[in-house]
């Protein structure tokens, strides 16, 4: 015999996959910009013969692209959750069950 789901457990549960999907997302995201920014600065190197500048150049530069497209992933997800939230609490003004 199972245990019936409340509305509110099954929100949770929602609100914590959609929350794994954003991390899953930036970790993702993270490990593309750097690994993109490190083959392109080795590709530079080997073509202009300077070992290790454009590397460090790119490496460098990729940490603040790398927080801007957390933000905008991290962004882009509430504002993604905002109406669903704000729509359910225009249901159900007091939280508390319907019945």
């Amino acid at each position: 015999m199972s245990v019936p789901e409340t509305d509110k457990d099954r929100q949770q549960k929602t609100y914590n996959l959609v929350l794994a999907a954003v991390a899953s997302q930036v970790g993702c995201l993270t490990l593309v910009i750097i690994f993109g920014a490190l083959i392109a600065g080795l590709w530079l190197d080997r073509m202009f013969a300077t070992k290790p500048l454009f590397t460090m150049i790119f490496m460098i530069a990729s940490l603040p692209v790398t927080l801007y497209v957390m933000f905008k992933v991290a962004q882009s997800a509430t504002n993604r959750m905002k109406p669903v939230i704000e729509k359910k609490n225009q249901i159900n003004p007091e939280g508390g069950s319907e019945s």
